[in-house]
This record gives structure tokens, sequence and C-alpha cells, in this order.
């Protein structure tokens, strides 16, 4: 059953961000993984909303999204992700 990665990040340094984004989208093609949505925060229809940044990626299952997340690949980059942005990790499973 398909697994979704979804973030939810508040950048501290933008071109640290950058870098990050860049890196990471490298481990993800690795591990044949599909972006769906990269982009800012527009307004809040309900509740309240601050500035940030999301993005959803689709994995193949959850085995894959994990095997990703846990990589060192992906792990080698945690201290440049901690330095760019404040950022929540979220995985879904969506049910067949």
């Amino acid at each position: 059953m398909p697994a979704f990665f979804v973030s939810r990040a508040v950048v501290r340094d933008a071109a640290k961000m950058e870098e990050y984004a860049a890196r990471a989208a490298e481990t993800l093609k690795a591990h044949g993984a599909e972006p769906l949505l990269r982009g800012g925060f527009a307004q809040a229809l309900l509740g309240k909303g601050t500035p940030h940044g999301s993005g959803i990626v689709r994995f193949a299952d959850m085995d894959t999204l994990r095997a990703w997340f846990d990589s060192p690949e992906y792990q080698a980059l945690a201290p440049l992700r901690d330095a760019a942005c404040e950022m929540e990790l979220f995985a879904y499973e969506v049910p067949a």
C-alpha cells in the first residue's frame, strides 16, 4: 500500500534550505520516491497558520519510506536540515 512522507518546515537559513532540498532530492530518487508537492504556505483556511513550507512525497510502501528515512545517505543530511530549518516529518499509509 502506498505511503506518503509529509514535511512541514519553518526556514531559518534559505541558502542552507536550498542545499538540503537538492541533496535530499537525490536520496529520494535513489529510493524510487515520487515528489508530489513542494511549496510555501499561502493562507490559513481554518485555524491558525504560520508561514512554512511543505512537501509531500509518495513511496511504494511504508518499508520503502522507512528505508529511505533510515538510510545513511539521508541521515547524513540531518545536521544540514537542522541548521536550515525547524522541520516536522510525518508518514502516512493509504489503505487499499
